[in-house]
């Protein structure tokens, strides 16, 4: 399927490795091109070579220096780029804490890096797309925005944010070729996620297989898949509600998670 992305340019925070580099490079593999960002140039560096050596055609990789978690770095990015017309808000991180033990700070920081980095790229760029009667903003959310898990309150409530900011950028779009929706990834394999399940499990010094298994019968026991999801299947989806083909698609939450929430909501 052509998802008609050529000539359309895509912006992905948190691109250098994980899921934001598969999106990435599936924007790319069809067309588009692309803006990755990050604090490391050597990240970039390796990030931009992975994506083009992954394209059959000849693709325009843009890397930029910026770490988007800070008003400053956005201000990088927008004096660099002025206006795209997809804008992916994948930039995150997550932990494992007792909830006694978060203090403010604890709190503050995921609240900055998940929430604040959406809403200032949000902030510049939608205008643009609505003057242009075009364009695409997907937040990378979590399953853990709908099903909160106590190992990770402060997390999960970063990812609710994600789903209600979202969705009240989509009712600024009536009317317009303009779409704003969230994909629910589950557990997906990508950058330290090894080590944090590893860190989770009862076993001392369990095997990466170990570790997962565990982490799937005690802490996600719902999922169907049963499995760590590949962030090439997230990105399968993303680049298709980033289409458009994908018009149709607006102020949703679209599941990528294994099967993991049990509601059919």
């Amino acid at each position: 399927m052509d998802l008609q992305l050529k000539g359309k340019k895509a912006l992905v925070s948190g691109s250098t490795a994980g899921i934001g580099l598969a999106i990435t490079t599936a924007l790319a593999s069809e067309g588009a091109s692309v803006i990755i960002a990050g604090r490391s140039n050597e990240k970039l560096h390796g990030a931009r070579e992975s994506i083009q050596s992954s394209s059959d055609n000849k693709v325009d990789v843009v890397a930029i220096a910026a770490d988007l978690a800070t008003a400053e770095g956005v201000e990088t990015m927008i004096d660099a780029v002025s206006d795209v017309d997809i804008l992916v808000n994948n930039l995150g991180i997550y932990e494992a804490k007792s909830f006694f033990d978060l203090q403010d700070s604890d709190w503050m920081s995921l609240f900055l890096i998940n929430v604040m980095s959406g809403i200032r790229l949000a902030r510049h760029y939608m205008r643009g797309m609505l003057e242009r009667d075009f364009g695409r903003i997907i937040f990378i959310s979590s399953e853990s925005g709908i099903m909160t898990p106590p190992e990770m309150i402060h997390y999960g409530l970063t990812k609710s944010a994600q789903l209600a900011l979202a969705r009240g950028l989509a009712e600024l779009t009536r009317g317009t070729n303009v779409t704003v929706n969230s994909v629910l990834p589950g557990p997906t394999r990508s950058e330290g996620v090894v080590d944090f399940l590893q860190s989770m499990s009862s076993k001392p010094n369990p095997t990466p297989e170990e570790a997962e298994r565990e982490f799937f019968e005690k802490h996600r026991s719902s999922s169907l898949l049963q499995r760590l999801i590949e962030p090439r299947e997230v990105a399968n989806l993303t680049a298709f509600i980033a289409s458009p083909l994908s018009s149709a698609t607006n102020g949703a939450a679209l599941r990528a998670e294994g099967g993991l929430i049990r509601a059919i909501y």
